[in-house]
């Protein structure tokens, strides 16, 4: 296949997971990539690719550095195609009366903010073309347990994704989002919360397991390719009648 032959797409969280897994899959059908990840396994990635892709270290939750990426874009590559929103991710698992007040603004950082900075960053480009496509990674976790903060960022996503497509749907510009369930994926090299689990804390993400395995009417988690498959569709002209569309791939849960 090859859906993305020479158009422009940046991946953000492209070191590790369903954002690698993405970037591997667009390169292969020929995309050209801006991998961009705050992480420096980013250049592994960009090295594995060779010379269609260019590698970023950025912080996303900072406005300043996804304007920086979008117009480093640009100025490399000439236009933006394809935005894929992948940054974000439950940093903390436990009942919402246990998080402290700092604890919930930093998982909205993490899993709002840097989607939209980068939508916002990035629509000038798009709408200048005439045209573009920019899929989020939301999560099913928006009806979950043990999770109260990431689920209200997710759910910040989704409102995102739906009120962009009414307004750039007529100016060329798609905007649609996944929200992935359950997902297999290697053990990440740079964990979200580097502080080691107590007990009690294992208890409340096994919690979380078993909710989204009992959700899912596969009873199972998804692959990275399944979660890739869903965002590249959405990405590609084969969805070019889609817009303000959030498509649950969680095996039936519907989030």
């Amino acid at each position: 296949m090859s859906r993305f032959q020479d158009k422009v797409a940046l991946i953000t969280g492209a070191a590790q997971g369903i954002g690698r897994r993405v970037a591997e899959r667009m390169a292969a059908e020929g995309a050209k990539l801006i991998l961009v990840d705050r992480s420096e396994l980013v250049f592994e990635v960009q090295k594995e690719l060779g010379q269609g892709s260019v590698a970023l270290t950025a912080d996303l939750e900072q406005y300043e550095e996804c304007n920086r990426v979008m117009q480093a874009a640009v100025e490399r590559f000439g236009r933006l195609d394809v935005l894929i929103n992948n940054v974000g991710g439950t940093i903390w698992a436990k009942p919402f009366e246990h998080y402290e007040a700092s604890q919930i603004e930093a998982e909205v950082r993490r899993s709002l903010f840097p989607t939209l900075w980068c939508c916002h960053a990035a629509l000038p480009f798009m709408l200048e073309q005439g045209r573009g496509a920019i899929v989020n990674v939301s999560s099913i976790a928006t009806r979950s347990i043990n999770r109260v903060p990431y689920g209200a960022a997710k759910g910040g996503v989704n409102a995102l994704t739906a009120c962009l497509a009414f307004e750039t749907a007529g100016r060329g510009v798609r905007v649609n989002a996944t929200a992935p369930g359950g997902t297999e994926a290697p053990p990440r090299v740079i964990p979200r919360n580097s502080a080691e689990q107590s007990a009690q804390e294992k208890v409340w993400y096994q919690q979380i397991v078993d909710q989204t395995l009992d959700s899912s009417l596969m009873k199972r988690y998804g692959t990275l390719d399944e979660q890739a498959g869903a965002i590249l569709f959405l990405a590609s002209d084969e969805a070019s009648y889609i817009t303000g569309m959030v498509m649950p791939v969680g095996g039936g849960d519907q989030g």
